[in-house]
């Protein structure tokens, strides 16, 4: 695979989480939503269409074994997956599980209140719950 550099915003904003075959996973440095960021690691990546066929198609993959994995870490009411990069252009993709109870529902998330910074043992625990989940969607 070529060079890869993830932005230092997106590094800055989110912890790692785990790499999976394509993509780096990371948790949003935000505990008003349990929010995961995909970003395939590939040198000059903006758009899906910047990616092979072959890794469009294991993006795919990723984001919905993501998805599945924080469906079970969370049990949320629904998930959200969007790509947009109009701030930070790097190819990344949002997972972001929802509950009618959280302070944006039903809008999007994006600036809909400050962001809340995680618990250091709140976000461990659910890094912790979402490596099981993955470990075991992979099993």
């Amino acid at each position: 695979m070529s060079s890869f550099a993830i932005n230092p915003r997106l590094e800055g904003d989110s912890y790692f989480v785990e790499d999976l075959p394509l993509s780096q996973l990371r948790l949003m440095k935000d505990a008003n939503y349990p929010w995961l960021m995909l970003v395939p690691r590939g040198a000059d990546l903006v758009e899906l269409i910047d990616l092979s066929a072959e890794d469009q198609q294991q993006l795919m993959r990723e984001i919905a074994m993501t998805s599945m994995a924080l469906r079970v870490a969370t049990d949320c009411e629904k998930l959200n997956v969007g790509a947009l990069g109009n701030q930070v252009s790097q190819l990344h993709i949002h997972v972001i599980a929802r509950f009618r109870a959280d302070p944006a529902w039903p809008g999007p998330v994006w600036g809909a209140v400050p962001s809340i910074p995680y618990e250091p043992e709140k976000a461990d625990s659910l890094i912790a719950d979402l490596r099981r989940a993955l470990a075991d969607a992979t099993a």
